[in-house]
């Protein structure tokens, strides 16, 4: 089962159990998904990758606005911003710890340094090759500083 469709099957489940804040969070989910798909000149269907990355646009925009709330003193609005973002972060993979991405990294690099002595210039493929196996599960800007230093 896809991504959206677990989130279209959840979605039922939700209305049948009358949890309107997942409900309406599914909801607004599923419509920005519709939105993407249907915009532009040609009708795509977004595929889970696709789909996890808006997911956690919408975890980070929640997140932003509930610290937007917490500096008003809106605290009631920040904890119902923090709920749906945690309830987002359901439907995402799990995180990678310091130690597994670390691991990765020294396994590209090692990869990498066995055809040639690596140097600054070859960041990007670094990069490129780290980021297809972390798959947004790991702080891209610490990544990049692991590699940095792997490469100095």
């Amino acid at each position: 089962m896809s991504l959206k469709e677990q989130l279209r099957t959840d979605s039922i489940t939700q209305l049948k159990a009358g949890n309107k804040m997942e409900l309406t969070t599914l909801r607004n989910v599923l419509g920005e998904i519709e939105t993407r798909e249907k915009s532009g000149k040609t009708p795509t269907e977004l595929n889970d990758a696709e789909v996890e990355t808006l997911i956690r646009k919408q975890v980070a925009n929640r997140h932003e606005t509930a610290k937007t709330y917490t500096d008003k003193g809106i605290s009631d609005r920040a904890a119902a911003e923090i709920a749906e973002a945690t309830f987002l972060e359901g439907y995402l993979p799990q995180a990678l710890s310091d130690d597994e991405a670390r691991s990765i990294v020294d396994s590209v690099m090692a990869e990498l340094s066995a055809e040639r002595e690596l140097t600054m210039k070859d960041m990007g493929s670094a990069m490129k090759l780290i980021n297809a196996q972390v798959a947004g599960r790991y702080d891209g800007k610490t990544l990049s500083t692991l590699v940095r230093a792997k490469l100095a």
